[in-house]
């Protein structure tokens, strides 16, 4: 397996970093902008930006924000939230965002993965998956942050959107983001059985072997981490040295 991959997951509500539980309960923590140059300079591996509220104003408004880190980190940034369409992905791709990051609209609209794909690669198309897990076992997408049902089961359509051509698969356990109580495993396990596209892990970092055991039981390919970062409860190299010392492979910077 290559390096996995450490990633900075940054919410964002008009100009302010933000942490909730669950995406709920959510508290302001500062200016994006800091907290992302601060990950690059202890070396984290991407940025992921996620409009928090672009579903409820039908538009993503991180463009001056990604334009803005773009100058100053020279590392891989995806975007999401909001995105509708092909010239919304190319306004983000045109002010510094290497990949978009799409939930919402390809539950609704499938068709968008491949035209996103087909226009700019499969790279640079990452569907994010909001998942919840079901009491009669699996997993139902969501979508606007956890709170509607889209009756699509997680697992069929991180299949399916690979199929379509999304190159790259964030899977966000609703159950556990915020939480620090440790990924959904058998979610994200589910998930890298049924594609063969990179698997990014989302919600529930709260312990470096939390990182570890999502990815040598879960075969994530990459760790999503927001508010451990955010509140510096672990550091990046605690967290890597944890992990090349389970034999993961790991980029030291």
């Amino acid at each position: 397996m290559a390096n996995v991959r450490l990633i900075a997951r940054l919410d964002i509500k008009g100009p302010n970093l933000i942490k909730g539980v669950r995406f709920e309960g959510v508290r302001k923590i500062g200016d994006p902008q800091e907290y992302a140059q601060r990950y690059y300079a202890e070396g984290i591996d991407e940025i992921i930006y996620i409009d928090a509220v672009a579903s409820l104003y039908g538009r993503n408004s991180l463009t001056d924000v990604v334009r803005r880190t773009a100058e100053n980190v020279f590392i891989p940034i995806t975007v999401g939230g909001g995105l509708k369409s092909v010239e919304d992905a190319s306004a983000m791709l045109r002010s510094g965002a290497d990949k978009v990051a799409i939930n919402t609209e390809a539950t609704k609209r499938p068709d968008l993965i491949s035209e996103i794909a087909a226009r700019f690669g499969a790279q640079c198309m990452v569907l994010s998956i909001q998942a919840k897990r079901l009491s009669g076992g699996g997993w139902e997408v969501y979508r606007d942050l956890g709170r509607e049902h889209t009756g699509l089961d997680a697992v069929e359509w991180a299949r399916r959107g690979q199929q379509l051509g999304a190159g790259e698969i964030l899977v966000t356990s609703v159950d556990q983001e915020g939480t620090q109580d440790g990924f959904d495993i058998e979610l994200v396990k589910a998930i890298t059985s049924a594609t063969t596209v990179p698997v990014i892990a989302s919600g529930g970092l709260g312990a470096a072997t939390h990182a570890t055991s999502v990815v040598s039981e879960g075969g994530a390919n990459a760790v999503a981490i927001g508010r451990v970062l955010h509140y510096e409860t672990l550091t990046l190299s605690g967290i890597r040295d944890e992990m090349a010392n389970s034999n993961i492979e790991v980029r030291q910077p």
